[in-house]
C-alpha cells in the first residue's frame, strides 16, 4: 500500500486541481479514530472525482488543510455545518435530505398537534418541487418556468409564515444565562426562513442536486472499514489508504475498469482522469 500511494501524488494534485476548477462540488466530513485519537476526516467529490483528507479539527482548521474550498468559487452543497459559511468566494447548496429527515422527526414527534401543521406542508413541498425539477432536466430543460419557480417560491413563503405563527421564538428567561432556548421545530424554522435560497438553489440551478448524497456515498465506505477494522494505528497509513481509495473511487466513477487501474498503478504509471 505505501508504495502504491507514494506514486498517486500527482493523481491526487490532479483531482484536487479538477474539484477547485469544478462549477459544482459535495463536501462532507466525518469522524474517524487514528492512534486511538479522534481525527476528522474530509471529503470534497464530484460525479467524477474523490479527494479525502485528513486532520485533527473539523472546523476551519481542518477544511483549510484540505484545501479544496479556501479556493473554490463554484456552488458547494453540503449539510450546513457552519464552518463552510465561511468560504464566501463560493455560492453554497444545502442538502434536502437532511431537511426532508428533520421535517420527519417534527411530524413523528408531534402527531396530533395542530401548530406543527406546517412540517408536513413543507415536506410535501420540497419533494413535489424536486421531482417537477428532475422531470424538466429529463425533458431537456435547463430552468423552470419563471411562473412556476413563483407559484413554488409563493407557497414556501406561505408555509414559513405559517410555521412562524404557529411556532413563534420563546422570549421568556429559563433563568440562564445566554440566548434563550428554542424548539427543535422553531430553530428548523428559522434555517428553512433564513437559508431559503440555499434550500432552493437546486430549483434554480439544475446542475446542483436535491441533495448531499454523493459526498455521503464517498464517506460510507470508509466508514465500513472502520467498522469492520476499528481504528487506524497511525496517520501515515491513513494518509496512505485514503489516497488508494481516492484513486479507486474516482476511477469507478470514471467507469474506468478498477483491475486496469491498479495494473497501471502496480507499474508505476497510475491512471489519470480526463481534465
Amino acid at each position: 500500500m505505501a508504495r502504491g500511494a507514494e506514486d498517486l501524488q500527482g493523481f491526487l494534485d490532479d483531482i484536487h486541481a479538477q474539484l477547485i476548477k469544478a462549477p459544482v462540488a459535495h463536501f462532507d466530513e466525518t469522524g474517524a479514530r487514528v492512534q486511538g485519537r479522534l481525527c476528522w476526516l474530509f471529503c470534497a467529490s464530484t460525479g467524477r472525482a474523490t479527494y479525502y483528507s485528513l486532520h485533527n479539527k473539523r472546523g476551519f482548521d481542518g477544511l483549510d488543510h484540505a484545501g479544496v474550498l479556501p479556493r473554490f468559487t463554484g456552488t458547494a452543497v453540503h449539510d450546513g455545518f457552519k464552518p463552510y459559511r465561511r468560504y464566501t468566494r463560493a455560492g453554497h447548496a444545502l442538502c434536502n435530505a437532511h431537511h426532508l429527515r428533520e421535517l420527519l422527526r417534527v411530524i413523528e414527534e408531534h402527531p396530533e398537534d395542530p401548530n406543527q401543521s406546517w412540517a408536513p406542508l413543507m415536506d410535501r413541498l420540497l419533494r413535489e418541487l424536486a421531482i417537477t425539477v428532475a422531470h424538466a432536466h429529463a425533458g431537456g430543460e435547463d430552468a423552470l418556468e419563471p411562473i412556476v419557480l413563483a407559484g413554488y417560491r409563493a407557497a414556501y413563503q406561505q408555509i414559513i409564515t405559517l410555521a412562524n405563527q404557529q411556532n413563534p421564538a420563546r422570549t421568556i428567561p429559563t433563568g440562564k444565562r445566554g440566548v434563550i432556548k428554542q424548539t427543535f421545530a422553531r430553530n428548523l424554522i428559522v434555517r428553512l426562513d433564513r437559508d431559503r435560497e440555499q434550500v432552493l438553489r437546486f430549483a434554480h440551478d439544475f446542475r446542483v442536486p436535491f441533495d448531499n448524497n454523493l459526498a455521503e456515498r464517498d464517506l460510507r465506505m470508509i466508514k465500513l472499514q472502520q467498522k469492520i477494522s476499528g481504528s487506524w494505528r497511525t496517520i501515515t497509513g491513513t494518509e496512505q489508504f485514503l489516497a488508494l481509495r481516492s484513486y479507486l473511487s474516482t476511477a469507478g466513477k470514471n467507469n474506468h475498469p478498477i483491475i486496469d487501474a491498479v495494473t497501471a498503478l502496480a507499474a508505476h504509471a497510475p491512471w489519470l482522469p480526463a481534465t
